[in-house]
């Protein structure tokens, strides 16, 4: 998250103050919108879910318990409304996504599912690709990871994320 928007701020709006809670929707708005088009099948849906998390920022910033915990917050909430969108549209209601998902990969035999896997694997872009070999396959740390690519934490942590929803997204599609 930018650094405008401070521990100060974030503690002000969640006591109440309404010109903090003013200042932070419009400083968080560009880090969530940043990070929705990046979550996002499509830039509606990442419109629709900066729009929703701001609603949810608005009406929940009272209740945070850990100010400095609010960017992660943020993103799950965005990374959430993503996949609530990614799934209405391939037909799965969210609130069963996971335990329809388990259902459907569980029934698939094991040999079918390596297979599934790695075309999932060999679909993502080469930057996303490496850092889940080197993460799930090779089973490495994200300082390890740091350290043989030369990024930075947040990269290789972003990118894993990214990674894994691709992955999700394309198992889902195949399913």
């Amino acid at each position: 998250m930018s650094k405008a928007l401070t521990s100060d701020l974030v503690a002000r709006a969640a006591a109440g103050d309404a010109g903090a809670i003013e200042a932070l929707l419009s400083v968080a708005q560009t880090d969530i919108r940043r990070y929705a088009r990046r979550s996002c099948r499509n830039t509606s849906d990442a419109e629709e879910a900066v729009q929703e998390t701001l609603i949810v920022l608005y009406r929940k910033v009272g209740s945070l318990r850990e100010v400095g915990a609010i960017s992660g917050w943020l993103f799950r909430i965005v990374n959430r409304y993503c996949l609530r969108l990614a799934m209405r549209i391939v037909g799965v209601p969210y609130a069963v996504e996971a335990e329809a998902i388990e259902k459907r990969f569980a029934q698939i035999p094991k040999p079918e599912l390596r297979i599934d896997i790695a075309h999932a694997i060999q679909s993502l872009p080469e930057h996303y690709r490496e850092i889940v070999v080197m993460r799930d396959l090779e089973e490495l740390t994200i300082d390890e990871i740091v350290g043989r690519l030369g990024t930075t934490r947040e990269t290789v942590k972003a990118r894993l994320h990214r990674a894994r929803a691709l992955l999700r997204e394309y198992l889902i599609n195949e399913a």
